[in-house]
């Protein structure tokens, strides 16, 4: 059965994007998952991932936005419990496609490790390089069975904090921190991950997780409101329990008769109907209804007596 991490990645590699948007999300996928090799004089870009829809995603954008065709290969694993890989490789042009990325610099030497200006600057840019990041190597918790968490995992710190940066520009209260070889930005609040499924274009999976959360609240309202109630109702048996006892109690040592008439009344009704309620008990008196704070204020004072009698 298909993760909802993955359910959510599947319907953002189905997504049709402009070129624009299509080379910013290569960035991210490229930046993230990508290595470089030499080979007779030529770089050669590897981009590899245990999904072959990223891997799909991947060599598809790449013809988009700049014509190539790069290789789609798969690296099959001989160890029990490890997915495949996916490899996605170009060999020709492989510096100009970098540099276009803003992954090289000018002089095609040095590697950007950091998300350049021109993305930070702008929003849609930002979403497509989050959505980007995301396919790379984020991850999402099922809502129906653990904690809500999303994580984006980054292996260099500032790069990290420009992903933090992005997310917090549109409000979602990012944190980060170190984590393993690298650094992770993460989100805990559920409308912030909905929020930023949303934004990245993950529209049904926003909804369904949505739904889960809603349902989820609910089933944790009624419960709080059920432990509630159980909890009074156990705080009012507990209470009208110690009221019997003193009633009893003082029935035994001065019995009832010398109490006060007001008194001597709640008590005989106490004793006959043990399981009643305040607000019942204050309907039966004989001489009149009395209010629950009237039928709380001569309980009480029933059980001052009680304890000075026992003192």
């Amino acid at each position: 059965m298909a993760s909802y991490a993955s359910e959510v990645k599947k319907e953002l590699t189905g997504l049709e994007v402009h070129p624009e948007h299509a080379r910013v999300e290569l960035s991210a996928l490229i930046r993230m998952n990508g290595s470089l090799s030499l080979q007779n004089h030529h770089f050669v870009l590897t981009t590899q991932t245990e999904n072959p829809a990223i891997a799909r995603r991947i060599f598809s954008l790449i013809k988009q936005k700049y014509g190539m065709e790069s290789e789609l290969l798969v690296r099959k694993k001989m160890k029990l419990k490890k997915n495949n890989q996916y490899l996605v490789r170009l060999k020709r042009n492989t510096n100009e496609v970098l540099q276009d990325l803003g992954i090289l610099d000018e002089t095609g030497l040095s590697i950007n490790t950091d998300v350049t200006p021109d993305i930070l600057n702008e929003d849609q840019r930002m979403r497509s390089y989050l959505r980007g990041a995301f396919l790379a190597t984020g991850s999402v918790n099922n809502p129906e069975t653990s904690r809500y968490h999303l994580e984006i995992y980054s292996l260099y710190e500032s790069h990290n904090a420009d992903i933090a940066e992005m997310m917090n520009h549109f409000g979602l209260n990012a944190k980060t921190t170190k984590r393993r070889n690298g650094y992770i930005t993460y989100l805990k609040e559920a409308e912030r991950i909905a929020d930023f499924l949303q934004l990245i274009g993950a529209t049904n999976s926003m909804l369904k997780f949505e739904d889960i959360r809603i349902v989820r609240d609910m089933r944790n309202s009624v419960n709080r409101l059920v432990n509630c109630e159980n909890a009074n109702i156990n705080k009012t048996v507990a209470a009208a329990e110690r009221q019997v006892e003193n009633i009893k109690h003082l029935r035994d040592t001065i019995g009832l008769d010398s109490l006060p008439q007001k008194l001597q009344e709640i008590a005989v009704l106490r004793l006959d109907n043990p399981e009643v309620s305040l607000k019942e008990l204050g309907d039966m008196v004989p001489s009149g209804a009395i209010s629950k704070s009237g039928i709380n204020h001569r309980l009480r004072k029933i059980n001052q007596l009680a304890e000075e009698a026992s003192a």
